[in-house]
């Protein structure tokens, strides 16, 4: 027998996945005009979190992912002149990677289009609700206690 508890978790789970695909649908259509993939993207963005030049290895420890894959991402984000591979000098056989001004445009230019379609997304609810989501959302993601100005952009 189905509760109305079960029935809500299944609506919850519903509901959040489409929330999410509207929202990677969004995001695609950003990286696409910006002419780079999801996983390039983030690559792109952990290299500008960096203190500098990173070797691939450390790259994929920070995105989480196999060694194999980051040196497909650098391949494809060199090609595009998003990256540059340098010699490291502290181990001539190593390379370290870093970003172009290129690269640093590219993200520069996704993270303008992000707010324009986060706002878009958001355009069908006033400001009332809009606060009411984001309260909601900061209790589900367990950071309730945290400050109604980060909701702001503060």
């Amino acid at each position: 027998m189905t509760t109305d508890f079960d029935a809500e978790n299944a609506e919850f789970l519903t509901l959040l996945h489409a929330a999410m695909r509207a929202v990677r649908r969004e995001a695609g259509e950003r990286l696409e005009r910006a002419r780079t993939t999801p996983g390039q993207y983030r690559m792109l963005r952990a290299l500008d979190r960096c203190d500098g030049p990173q070797r691939p290895g450390a790259l994929a420890g920070i995105l989480d992912v196999a060694p194999r894959s980051v040196t497909s991402k650098v391949d494809d984000a060199e090609a595009a002149g998003l990256v540059r591979r340098l010699p490291d000098p502290t181990d001539r056989r190593a390379t370290l990677v870093e970003l172009t001004d290129e690269g640093r445009e590219t993200l520069a230019a996704v993270a303008a289009e992000r707010e324009t379609s986060a706002g878009t997304l958001l355009s069908r609810l006033d400001a009332d609700d809009r606060h009411e989501l984001l309260r909601l959302l900061r209790v589900v993601a367990g950071e309730a206690g945290a400050s109604s100005r980060r909701a702001h952009g503060a």
